[in-house]
C-alpha cells in the first residue's frame, strides 16, 4: 500500500528517514532498468518447462486451456471484429457470456499478435511472465518513488510482491490473480499525498480501475476492500494527516467513478443482465480456504516445499495463497513493533491481519483438524460480491503487506547513521544483520519453475483442418465425450489451439443452468446424451444403449447441430468409442482421431 501522505507519527512528529541520496538520473534508470531485467528473467526460468513443449501444461491443466481459448477469442475479436463481451464458438447453440467469465481481455487485446503469430501456448506463457514480472516492477516503482530511498530496499520489496508463494501458484493457472501490475498505480492515485490536479488524477484512477475489470474484477474486489481498511488504520493513527487529505481523496474517487462507471455501463450490464447471464458460484466458494497452519508451512513450488504437507492445508495447489514460512511472518512481527510509530506501518498491520483471518473461512482449522472457532470470514456472508469470493484468495492480500514491511525495514536499516558516540562500524554491523535476517527469512521462499503434467495432443484430424470436409457452414464439431462440467474440456483445449477454428458444444465455463433458471452451472446444462457418455468415461463401462437412447442421441445432435463427432487419444476411452458406436453407428480412424459423420442422422 501506498502512504496517504509524508510518514509522520500521531502530533505531527515526522519520523526519521534516509538522508537524501544525489544519484545521476542517467545511474538510476540502469538501476531500474536492472532490477526489471532480474524480474523477468527470474519469471521466464518459472515457466521453463514449458517453453517449446505443446505436449506440456501447467499442473491445472483446465485452467490453462480456458485462458488460452481466452486468449484466441481476444485475438479473434481484434482480428474479426466480433463481440468481444460474447463467443458463439463454445457452447453451441447459445454461446458463452465472457464478461461473466474470466475473459482477461485486458491481457488478451495487447497479446493478439503475440497469439496470432506463435499460437495460444506461447500467449499463455507470455501473459504468465508478464503477470508475474509486471507486478514485481510497478511495485518497485512506486516503493522506489514514494516510500523508500534505497533502491535495494524497494528491488527485495517488489521480489516478494511479484514471486511469493501464492503468486506462482496462481499464475500457473489464474492469470486473472496473478495480473495485478495495475495494483500499485490505482493505490499510488488513490492514496497520492498532494491535493492538487484532483480532476486530472480522477480520471486516470477511473482509467485505470475499467482497465482492471477486463484483467480481472475479483482482484479489484479485493483491492477496494484493502485500499479501505487501509484509508481507515492510517486515518485512526493520523487523523491530523487524514482531515487534510481527505477532500482531495474523496475527489479523486467521486471523479474516477464518474470516469469508470461511464465506461464500464454497457460491459457490466452484459455480464449481469445480458445473454448467458448466471448468479452465484457453481461451486461452494466458501469451502475454499486456508489452513491457519499453512501461513507458516513450505508452499510446492518453493526450494523447501513439498507435495504432502501443502495438500492438507490448501484447497488446491492453485489457492497455496499464503504459505510464507516462520521466517517471513516472525520479521515481519518485528519490522511492526521496530516501526510501530510510523502511521503506514500500522495500518499495513491492520490491514495485513484482516486479510489472514479472512482467509481462514468460517471455521477456523489447524493442521487440517477444526477448533469450531468462528472465522471472521462470517461478517461478509451476506454482503455483496465479497460472498461470492474464495476465502483462501484473501490471503494474496498479505503478500504486498509483506513486501511493503520487508522494504522498510530495509530501507530503514540501510540507512542508518552512527548512534551517538558510536562509530560507523556499529551501522554497518545493524545493516548486515538486518540484511542476513531478510535472506534467512526470503530464501526459503525461493520458487522453482512451475510444475507440468502431460496433455494429449490435438488430433491431426482437428489440427490440419480435416474436420472441414464434414462441417458445413453453421454445423458444429462434437468433440468426444462433450465434457461440459468442470472437468478437463477437449473442446476448449481444441478451439484453442485451433485458433476458434470451429464451433463446437459445451466447453469449461460458468453459464446458467438453464434458459429459465439462472442459477450458476459449470459449462453448458448437460444434455442426455452428454450424461451417458460422461459416464462412460467415468467408469470404463460399456452402458446397455436402447432404441430410446439412440433417439436421444439424434434430438440432442439435433440440439448442437452436429455434423462430425470427434474422440482424440485412440489409445484410450475405448468404452467411450463402443458407447458412440452404439448410439449413431459405427465411426472410422482418420487422421489419428475417430470420426462418426453424423450428418445423414441429423439432416
Amino acid at each position: 500500500m501506498a502512504a496517504p501522505a509524508a510518514d509522520v507519527a500521531p502530533g505531527g512528529r515526522r519520523q526519521p528517514g534516509p538522508p537524501p541520496v544525489a544519484v545521476r538520473p542517467r545511474r538510476v534508470r540502469s538501476v531500474d532498468a536492472a532490477v526489471a531485467a532480474g524480474y523477468l528473467g527470474l519469471a521466464v526460468l518459472l515457466t521453463s518447462r514449458q517453453w517449446g513443449r505443446p505436449d506440456r501444461l501447467f499442473h491445472q491443466d483446465n485452467d490453462q486451456m480456458l485462458f488460452e481459448w481466452m486468449l484466441a477469442r481476444a485475438a479473434r475479436a481484434v482480428t474479426a471484429g466480433e463481440n468481444p463481451l460474447h463467443s458463439a464458438a463454445l457452447n453451441a447453440p447459445d454461446g458463452v457470456n465472457l464478461m461473466a467469465n474470466t475473459s482477461v481481455l485486458g491481457l488478451g487485446v495487447p497479446l493478439a499478435p503475440v497469439t496470432l503469430l506463435f499460437g495460444t501456448q506461447a500467449a499463455f506463457l507470455v501473459a504468465v511472465v508478464v503477470s508475474l514480472a509486471g507486478t514485481a516492477t510497478a511495485w518497485y516503482v512506486l516503493l522506489a518513488r514514494r516510500l523508500v530511498g534505497s533502491r535495494v530496499a524497494a528491488a527485495v520489496g517488489g521480489l516478494v510482491c511479484g514471486f511469493a508463494p501464492g503468486m506462482v501458484a496462481q499464475a500457473g493457472a489464474h492469470l486473472h490473480m496473478a495480473a495485478q501490475f495495475l495494483v500499485p498505480p490505482i493505490l499510488a492515485l488513490v492514496f497520492r499525498p498532494g491535493t492538487d490536479r484532483v480532476r486530472r488524477h480522477g480520471v486516470a484512477l477511473g482509467l485505470l480501475v475499467a482497465y482492471q475489470v477486463f484483467v480481472g474484477e475479483e482482484l479489484l474486489v479485493f483491492l477496494a476492500l484493502a485500499a479501505g481498511v487501509f484509508a481507515v488504520a492510517y486515518a485512526l493513527a493520523d487523523r491530523a494527516a487524514a482531515r487534510r487529505l481527505a477532500p482531495a481523496l474523496l475527489g479523486r474517487l467521486g471523479v474516477g467513478a464518474l470516469v469508470a462507471g461511464a465506461l464500464l455501463a454497457y460491459p457490466l450490464w452484459f455480464q449481469f443482465l445480458g445473454p448467458q447471464h448466471y448468479r452465484g458460484m457453481p461451486f461452494h466458494a466458501r469451502g475454499f480456504q486456508l489452513d491457519a497452519a499453512s501461513f507458516t508451512a513450505s508452499a510446492r513450488q518453493t526450494v523447501l516445499g513439498d507435495g504432502y504437507v501443502p495438500g492438507l492445508l490448501s484447497p488446491n495447489p492453485t489457492e497455496e495463497n499464503s504459505f510464507f514460512g516462520p521466517g517471513l511472518l516472525v520479521l515481519a512481527v518485528v519490522v511492526v513493533v521496530w516501526l510501530w510509530r510510523r502511521p503506514l506501518v500500522r495500518a499495513l498491520a491492520a490491514v495485513g491481519l484482516l486479510a489472514a483471518l479472512f482467509s481462514l473461512g468460517d471455521t477456523v482449522r489447524v493442521d487440517g483438524a477444526s477448533t469450531g472457532l468462528p472465522g471472521p470470514y462470517r461478517l461478509l456472508a451476506g454482503v455483496p460480491l465479497l460472498d461470492l469470493v474464495v476465502p483462501a484468495r484473501f490471503a494474496l492480500i498479505c503478500v504486498p503487506v509483506l513486501g511493503v514491511l520487508v522494504a522498510l525495514s530495509l530501507d530503514r536499516a540501510l540507512a542508518l547513521a552512527p548512534v551517538g558516540g558510536g562509530t560507523e562500524s556499529a551501522g554497518a554491523s545493524v545493516r548486515l544483520l538486518w540484511g542476513g535476517a531478510v535472506a534467512a527469512a526470503l530464501l526459503p521462499l525461493a520458487p522453482t519453475p512451475i510444475r507440468t503434467v502431460p496433455t494429449w495432443p490435438v488430433p491431426a484430424f482437428v489440427a490440419d483442418g480435416g474436420w472441414r470436409a464434414y462441417v458445413p457452414a453453421g454445423r458444429t464439431l462434437v468433440p468426444v465425450p462433450p465434457v461440459t462440467g468442470a472437468g478437463v474440456s477437449p473442446a476448449t483445449f481444441w478451439s484453442a489451439r485451433t485458433g476458434l477454428a470451429f464451433t463446437a458444444p459445451g466447453g469449461y465455463f460458468i453459464g446458467p443452468g438453464a434458459a429459465d433458471d439462472p442459477t450458476a452451472h459449470w459449462g453448458a446444462p448437460d444434455r442426455p446424451t452428454a450424461a451417458l457418455l460422461r459416464r462412460a468415461a467415468e467408469t470404463g463401462e460399456v452402458p446397455v444403449v436402447t432404441d430410446a437412447d439412440r433417439r436421444q442421441a439424434v434430438a440432442d445432435l439435433r440440439h448442437w447441430r452436429a455434423a462430425v463427432l470427434v474422440q482424440g487419444g485412440l489409445h484410450r476411452g475405448e468404452a467411450v468409442r463402443r458407447t458412440v458406436d452404439a448410439l449413431v453407428g459405427p465411426g472410422r480412424e482418420v487422421d489419428g482421431a475417430w470420426v462418426w459423420d453424423v450428418r445423414p442422422l441429423v439432416g
